[in-house]
């Protein structure tokens, strides 16, 4: 088994773990902290992906919501009713689904007959392959350098036209490919993701000193 599907299959299990435990516990503070490391656990699955750009977004984003949703948990003054709930047929049930997915998935994934034989991890399910010429935009020829043959996909597209070798990605002047897709095809996309850290961060500052400045107040008026 490649080793990347393997270290996602044992990031994915633990997500699972983690998500049934932020449900079922009856402590807040410890289900904060499992949905913390569920997401933690997402990042590193972007990461093993091959997308750090998400990988660090969602880094930033649960740092900021866990150091809030911890500091709401710490400050809580009321008590919560505590109420029963059977968790054995939740469990069963996530068992019986969970053995349905592997039979079928293994299924699916037998090259023999009656199976889709399941490509290796990192190969695109769309790989035929075709002239790079044939994929470059009307009136223009291929780039200088780019291979003779290309993945016939999306993917296939940015490496015919995105990066050649020794110079920088078209229009972009960028030194790769990441960064020429990241800042030329899809740009808006990523001053999006920019705009969600500092509103995040923006959230996170001023939540923080509303609580400073109310107990600041409190304090003057005691006295």
């Amino acid at each position: 088994m490649d080793p990347i599907l393997l270290l996602l299959l044992v990031l994915l299990g633990f997500m699972l773990v983690g998500s049934l435990i932020a449900v079922e516990t009856r402590d807040l503070l410890s289900s904060v902290i499992c949905v913390g490391a569920v997401g933690f656990g997402t990042s590193l699955v972007f990461l093993l992906l091959g997308a750090p750009d998400l990988a660090v977004t969602q880094v930033v984003v649960e740092i900021l919501v866990l150091v809030v949703l911890v500091r709401v948990v710490i400050t809580r003054r009321d008590d919560a009713a505590m109420t029963s709930r059977a968790t054995l047929p939740v469990g069963l049930v996530l068992l019986a689904l969970g053995i349905m997915a592997a039979v079928v998935f293994g299924t699916l994934a037998t090259a023999d007959e009656g199976g889709l034989g399941m490509r290796p991890f990192g190969d695109p399910l769309l790989n035929e392959r075709t002239e790079a010429a044939v994929m470059a935009p009307a009136g223009e020829e291929a780039p200088e350098g780019a291979p003779a043959e290309m993945p016939k996909s999306v993917g296939g597209a940015f490496l015919a036209h995105g990066l050649t070798e020794g110079q920088g990605s078209r229009g972009t002047g960028a030194a790769n490919y990441v960064m020429g897709i990241l800042l030329d095809y899809r740009a808006y996309d990523t001053l999006g993701e920019a705009t969600v850290i500092f509103v995040a961060v923006l959230g996170a500052y001023a939540v923080l000193r509303k609580v400073g400045r109310i107990r600041h107040a409190g304090n003057v008026a005691d006295r």
